[in-house]
């Protein structure tokens, strides 16, 4: 008997993306920020030790964990384009014009011959109900299609702004943990969130517009 095929839905442990915090299937929730990055190099050794010495105490100061995501892509130019494009359009001055245009033609043919990366660092912070915690071996958890009350119940809204404010506390530790080490943070919404997984999911296809849903 041939085995039914499975979406690929089925195989992503996402069940909802709500107000900017994902819904895990299993109930738990998780919230990302985006991180900007430090020079460490360019620092003094002074400044070094003090910015290890704010991470580590920040580190040591967690009671939940935390993911750190390092995304590596290729640099999207045509929004850059796209702009050098409409400011070619409303110059009046011919010379400028042609200027602009030799400028749009260098810098589609650069990034075209060098394989310039951009680098995105997040930090996820998770938050598992703790009614949740040791549960997911009963025989709920072995049908795909049935969730368990602890599921249902985190889904509902009142269940969801109760566990949201748990998952507040630990995103604002860890916002003002990194700010102590000189590290601007900013929390991502729902549609930054949906587009930061399409690419996950879509590495071939950045080329394509993405198509993002209204931020529920």
């Amino acid at each position: 008997m041939p085995l039914k095929a499975r979406a690929t839905q089925e195989f992503v442990p996402i069940d909802d993306i709500r107000d900017g915090i994902i819904l895990m299937k299993d109930g738990s929730l998780r919230a990302s920020v985006l991180c900007t990055s430090l020079n460490f190099s360019l620092k003094s050794e002074d400044e070094k030790i003090a910015v290890l010495s704010q991470f580590q105490d920040f580190v040591n100061s967690l009671d939940f964990s935390i993911q750190i995501f390092i995304q590596s892509r290729k640099l999207d130019i045509r929004p850059y384009l796209a702009l050098l494009e409409n400011q070619k359009k409303n110059q009046m001055n011919s010379l400028m014009k042609i200027q602009i245009q030799e400028y749009i033609e260098f810098v589609r043919s650069f990034t075209e011959n060098t394989n310039i990366m951009t680098k995105s660092f997040f930090v996820v912070v998770p938050y598992v109900p703790a009614i949740i915690e040791g549960r997911g071996t009963g025989i709920g958890s072995l049908l795909p299609n049935k969730k368990t009350p602890e599921q249902i119940a985190a889904q509902t809204d009142e269940g969801f702004e109760e566990h949201l404010t748990q998952l507040e506390q630990r995103l604002s530790v860890v916002e003002q943990g990194l700010s102590r080490c000189g590290i601007r943070v900013a929390r991502l919404g729902t549609e930054e969130i949906i587009e930061l997984f399409y690419k996950i999911f879509n590495p071939g296809e950045t080329e394509k517009p993405i198509q993002m849903s209204e931020k529920k």
